[in-house]
């Protein structure tokens, strides 16, 4: 239940934290409309699968191995949480959006550049890495992982749905990146904790 509730509470502060993957889902929607955005954010949780697969190979491995090596990976993956708790808490909440260029995209347009915005994205590497590695043990079941894995590309999913859904109306704009000022203390402050706590918790 630990390791579920840790997993829960990091991903969604980490997903609704801004950044490339929300940048780019308020572009399409904001320019292209609804549909666009929703397409783009199906192609960021699919992007999201991406890595957890590579992930769960790679800490798997990583146990079966090399202890010490675990450790530090999920040392560095507990200061990672510190430093993006402590840069979310900083930020102005003033998201870059690039609103030029106004051509069409086509349905896959829309789901490639969700899919690549993510895949190519190494903070989302780090977060997915950094979060597997803190939960994840050796008596970690198969299936639990891969549960792990669904719910990070579920939360993706539902989360930049509504970003879609709301960018998609222009007077909505405002509201929700107003918003994002006073989420990214509450989110900043809660990361960083989770951090510092991980890091010193025991080992399972």
């Amino acid at each position: 239940m630990t390791e579920i509730l840790a997993v829960a509470v990091i991903t969604v502060l980490a997903v609704v934290a801004p950044g490339a993957d929300f940048a780019m889902i308020v572009r399409n929607s904001y320019l292209y409309g609804r549909r666009t955005g929703l397409l783009a954010a199906t192609g960021v949780a699919a992007g999201v699968l991406v890595h957890v697969t590579y992930t769960m190979l790679g800490v798997g491995l990583l146990i079966a191995s090399s202890t010490f090596l675990f450790t530090v990976i999920k040392l560095t993956g507990a200061a990672y949480l510190v430093y993006i708790g402590v840069r979310t808490f900083r930020a102005r909440g003033e998201v870059q959006v690039d609103l030029e260029n106004r051509t069409g995209l086509t349905p896959l347009a829309a789901l490639r550049s969700g899919f690549l915005t993510n895949v190519l994205n190494p903070k989302t590497t780090l977060f997915v890495v950094s979060t597997f590695a803190q939960v994840v043990s050796p008596g970690t079941p198969v299936h639990q992982q891969v549960g792990y894995g669904l719910f990070m590309s579920l939360a993706h999913l539902l989360w930049f749905g509504v970003v879609a859904v709301f960018f998609s109306q222009e007077r909505m704009r405002t509201l929700m990146l107003g918003a994002q000022k006073v989420l990214n203390k509450v989110i900043g402050s809660v990361l960083a904790g989770l951090g510092v706590s991980l890091a010193f918790a025991p080992s399972h």
